[in-house]
């Protein structure tokens, strides 16, 4: 009796020992399923900031960005409105006078002419003076000078300083002899003379001197004077 319990529990043994290694040469031998991809979890959206000088920002791969929430915005007056700007008037354009052509300077007036000259002249040595006419164009001898007046004129009454003033020529020719040839003349002056400004541009001769005096027009009453 206690050998046939014996066996039995060896057999039982032994068929859960075969249940056993079947059942892991089973599992050993079956054909085994790759491990399922496992997903990363995706991180949220970062919000991108709003409003000038805002950057946005740039997530790296693999790499979490954490992101805290933008400030509330900060609450504002209500604008009041502001009143229309208010333009200057603008001034009317001035009518500018139409344009008139510049008035020509008047023209100086002229001066007179005479047909007459007034002279004096003076013997220094003997101290004889004597005033004389010398027509215009006219030789007239005064001893051993001739005078010649080309032109005489009076200064316009628009000038500043009234004058007469005479173009005279002077030669010293002596008298002929007689029977004999008068030798030829010589001339010493020649240029303008001013009555009230005889010592501007005088006759320079050892013997004589000589000034105008005036102009006039009409014709000498006597001849002229001749010595």
């Amino acid at each position: 009796m206690t050998i046939r319990r014996s066996l039995t529990g060896v057999t039982a043994a032994a068929l859960a020992a075969s249940l056993i290694g079947g059942g892991a040469w089973a599992l050993q031998n079956a054909p085994q399923q790759p491990p399922a991809a496992q997903t990363a979890p995706v991180a949220p959206t970062p919000r991108q900031p709003t409003g000038p000088g805002a950057q946005p920002i740039v997530q790296k791969p693999g790499v979490a960005t954490t992101t805290s929430a933008p400030p509330p915005a900060a609450t504002t007056a209500p604008a009041q409105a502001q009143p229309p700007a208010q333009t200057p008037a603008q001034p009317a354009p001035v009518a500018k006078p139409a344009a008139t052509e510049p008035e020509k300077p008047a023209e100086p007036l002229k001066r007179a002419r005479s047909s007459v000259a007034i002279l004096q002249a003076l013997d220094k040595v003997t101290t004889e003076t004597m005033r004389f006419e010398a027509p215009v164009g006219q030789p007239i001898r005064y001893k051993t000078l001739v005078f010649t007046v080309r032109a005489c004129e009076t200064t316009a009454p628009d000038e500043d300083a009234p004058d007469s003033i005479a173009y005279v020529t002077v030669d010293t020719q002596p008298k002929a002899l007689p029977g004999r040839v008068a030798p030829p003349g010589r001339q010493i002056f020649k240029g303008w003379m001013y009555a009230n400004s005889p010592g501007l541009n005088p006759l320079e001769h050892p013997v004589y001197d000589a000034w105008l005096i005036a102009c006039k027009t009409s014709a000498p009453v006597a001849p002229a004077a001749s010595r």
